[in-house]
């Protein structure tokens, strides 16, 4: 029993230090965003097609570097500034995978087979475009979102939010961005950056201090990690409770067909958690004995879905989305594979 408590602690800290950085790399990407970027000009140069914009979003990646961790707050504070759905869903699902760090990793790991490199990039992408495109069918966001970042959306997002802002110029609603909880003069929970951030609108105009746009990022980074840091500590925690308390002899038996070898190592994926940026080292272990279609599944769908990434999607998506998410992508993720196992094997 004590053996196993400290096996659980040692995976839980070793998830958590792995992942902490590149969450960081995340929220602070996500206040440049915020502070530094016109999210005017940076919807217009957007595609207006949600197939062509999915599909964008999906290779941003190869420009902002960032993990399963680093990805949702990204993704985040991308609806928040207007961008459409299919880009937001697309960079959320294929950045984890598609960026210079990662198909570099997965070269070093498989250079005797590159086929691994080119289909986990080419799966990757072709998973998150469709889903992304999916998603644009739903006009209105704000139904499949948590009520803060629903509350939160620039008036670009949806039609309803433009009316709202014509309807009620110089109002702000209470809940504009994510952050941490306080409690207002109204007795009703505020999001804290709602005070910081639309006081101090003004202070992110370019004609103002750099000093003072880069308080104003620090601000927004602090109150970002709060948030974010105790939903992927809870992430990591049941990640590595569930490593301990499965017998891995249990998944490794079902490796064996082209189907159970599959959903093995994407059940696999998803309990480990572990980071894309090193998950191909993980997966070349099971080389020797699983198919290709299954080191992909492990590969492709680990990155979009697991543990650490459902609990980090949680604060931007209300669990139904999530589910969608996850369904989809396990869907595709299967069949694509399964096409591999079956003109390989």
């Amino acid at each position: 029993m004590n053996q196993q408590l400290n096996t659980a602690i040692t995976l839980f800290l070793s998830l958590l230090v792995e992942a902490m950085p590149f969450l960081l790399l995340g929220v602070l990407f996500s206040g440049l965003l915020l502070l530094f970027v016109d999210e005017r000009q940076l919807v217009a140069r957007l595609p207006k097609n949600p197939l062509l914009g999915a599909l964008i979003g999906s290779l941003v990646g190869l420009f902002f570097p960032v993990c399963e961790c680093g990805n949702v707050p990204v993704a985040r504070r991308l609806l928040m500034q207007g961008v459409p759905a299919p880009v937001a869903i697309g960079f959320l699902l294929a950045a984890p995978t598609i960026n210079p760090i990662v198909i570099w990793a997965t070269w070093i790991a498989f250079r005797d087979q590159p086929e691994i490199v080119v289909l986990r990039v080419v799966f990757t992408l072709a998973i998150a475009t469709i889903i992304g495109w999916v998603f644009s069918a739903e006009a209105d966001l704000r139904p499949i979102l948590q009520p803060a970042i629903g509350a939160g959306l620039k008036p670009s997002a949806t039609t309803a939010v433009k009316q709202w802002s014509e309807q009620n110029v110089g109002q702000t609603p209470e809940l504009l961005k994510s952050g941490t909880y306080w409690l207002g003069q109204n007795s009703q929970s505020v999001r804290m950056d709602v005070t910081v951030l639309q006081a101090t609108l003004a202070a992110t105009s370019p004609s103002k201090p750099l000093s003072n746009r880069l308080q104003l990022l620090l601000d927004n980074t602090i109150q970002e990690l709060r948030e974010l840091g105790a939903v992927l500590v809870l992430g990591s925690a049941i990640a590595a409770i569930i490593q301990v308390a499965v017998p891995r002899e249990i998944i490794l038996g079902l490796g064996a067909g082209p189907i159970t070898s599959i959903l093995a190592m994407m059940l696999l994926a998803g309990l480990v958690s572990i980071c894309s940026t090193v998950d191909s080292f993980f997966a070349l272990s099971f080389a020797s004995t699983f198919t290709s279609g299954s080191l992909l599944a492990f590969l492709v769908f680990g990155p979009m879905i697991d543990l650490k990434g459902v609990g980090l999607m949680l604060s931007i998506f209300k669990p139904r989305a999530v589910f969608y998410l996850f369904a989809l992508a396990a869907q595709l993720t299967f069949l694509l594979t399964l096409f591999i196992n079956l003109h390989v094997i």
